[in-house]
């Protein structure tokens, strides 16, 4: 059973349809003894970092959420907005973040990209440098994940990052200490890709 945890953002349902395709159980709550329960959890998101963490401080589940992963180090995945929250901070707030990895969360340098290339990153882009993961075990030639974000990770451990993409200049796309893991694209919105990931994630960790 994989515990989706609700804080009043991110793509739920897409998750949890997703899934259920998959066939794999799981439950969308924010119950405190659900959690409390749970032996994998993913921590959606969508849209400002501020929000995010002022929606998860509102819902009482910070306490809950750090026992579980820091102390019961139960798996955790973090997606989109829910990757940066993992972070200790982040350019498009003041709210201090979970602290869970060691590094902020940080806007693109508009400096680097090409003329085109407008902010947000939004559609489809390759990913490399995953090859030591059990979340990318047999997954399909030449990974391709759909992205909407403005911000990206900037890691204080390099060994924390997980996977790296490229929009006008390379960037961690995901992260992996532990028992804790996140990416910045949308798996549930990345067919064959993102099915793959999520059925590793229900079955590696």
């Amino acid at each position: 059973m994989i515990t989706i945890i609700d804080y009043n953002t991110g793509n739920l349902g897409s998750i949890k349809n997703m899934l259920k395709r998959l066939g794999i159980s799981s439950q969308i709550t924010n119950d405190k003894n659900a959690i409390e329960k749970a032996e994998k959890l993913i921590l959606p998101g969508v849209g400002h970092f501020d929000y995010g963490m002022q929606q998860l401080n509102d819902s009482g589940l910070i306490p809950i959420l750090n026992k579980k992963v820091l102390e019961d180090k139960i798996p955790i995945l973090g997606i989109c907005l829910g990757v940066q929250l993992l972070t200790e901070s982040s350019e498009e707030g003041t709210a201090k973040g979970l602290g869970w990895i060691k590094g902020k969360t940080i806007a693109f340098n508009k400096n680097k990209l090409a003329a085109n290339q407008k902010i947000p990153n939004m559609g489809w882009t390759d990913v490399a440098n995953y090859n030591q993961s059990k979340l990318f075990e047999n997954m399909h030639d030449e990974p391709r994940f759909y992205f909407v974000h403005s911000f990206h990770l900037q890691l204080e451990n390099k060994n924390d990052c997980l996977v790296t993409a490229k929009y006008g200049y390379d960037f961690a796309a995901g992260i992996e200490h532990e028992n804790i893991l996140g990416v910045q694209f949308h798996p549930e919105k990345s067919h064959k890709y993102g099915m793959k990931l999520l059925e590793n994630f229900a079955k590696n960790y």
